[in-house]
């Protein structure tokens, strides 16, 4: 698919690039099969496995295309299906499953996390549409173009420059002459008061929020990497068992909680013994 992105390559070579299109995609449909063969008289086990049934809705999705009748505005979602076999890198490569599963992970908190920057932009924007969308209509003229504006500035493309307009007036700075005489901006400077707000804007939505977004991502890292140990040691049981050394593996996992649990319990008798008093 890459290399049918350069047309004049892909028309000389044509032949060539069906061929190796039709033999990656048999490939994966031979994997597909000796996985459901391997199950033996449960086949559906197969798709117990997201990431099986992942693969299999991929090559199923390739399998259809040269069946399907569709007008050329539904070509591009066909060669989206052959572009997602990409995707199959994620299942071939356990760390990226694992940086995937992080992920997936992570959702709930994001969105929480999402919902805290649309308030911080949502404030942020509607203040900067009274505050400066007289002297600077095109960043600030109304709200959803103020949000858009400060996305950028959170971004940190080019901030300054959003700053210094409004600091220095649109007529001294940032404005052209057709851009004055198309927009027709009420020039006024606002040296300090540009400057803490937007400096406390980036103060905020980049150091602060976009950070909670790196705290709730190394969290999730941190279960996913739990989960694939618990995963890898099960394997490791089973293929090299070892009584002794297994019992003393889940008799430390189990102190480990007791030492939690105990922890927790210490906290209480302390917050009571405080109330107490």
């Amino acid at each position: 698919m890459g290399a049918q992105t350069y047309k004049d390559f892909a028309i000389r070579h044509h032949h060539t690039l069906q061929i190796l299109d039709y033999l990656i995609l048999g490939i994966f449909v031979c994997e597909a099969v000796i996985k459901i063969l391997a199950e033996g008289k449960k086949p559906l086990n197969y798709f117990k496995n997201p990431w099986n049934a992942f693969d299999f809705f991929i090559v199923s999705a390739c399998l259809l295309e040269p069946f399907v009748q569709v007008g050329a505005a539904f070509l591009p979602v066909l060669r989206l299906a052959r572009i997602l076999r990409v995707l199959r890198l994620v299942t071939a490569i356990p760390k990226l499953q694992l940086l995937v599963s992080c992920l997936l992970k992570s959702l709930p908190s994001m969105f929480y996390v999402s919902i805290l920057l649309f308030l911080l932009f949502y404030i942020y924007g509607t203040m900067a549409v009274f505050f400066y969308g007289d002297n600077d209509p095109i960043h600030f003229r109304n709200l959803q173009t103020s949000i858009l504006s400060l996305f950028r500035v959170v971004t940190l493309e080019d901030w300054t420059d959003v700053m210094y307009i409004n600091m220095y007036g649109s007529d001294q700075y940032g404005y052209s002459q057709e851009d004055i005489t198309h927009w027709s901006p009420l020039s006024s400077a606002s040296p300090i008061g540009a400057a803490l707000f937007f400096v406390s804007f980036v103060l905020i939505g980049t150091m602060i929020v976009l950070n909670l977004v790196i705290g709730v991502i190394m969290n999730s890292m941190e279960e996913s990497n739990a989960e694939m140990a618990i995963r890898m040691e099960l394997q490791r049981r089973k293929s090299n068992p070892q009584p002794l050394r297994d019992s003393m593996h889940d008799l430390h996992a189990e102190m480990e909680k007791i030492s939690k649990e105990m922890s927790v319990i210490k906290a209480k008798l302390e917050e009571k013994r405080e109330a107490s008093h």
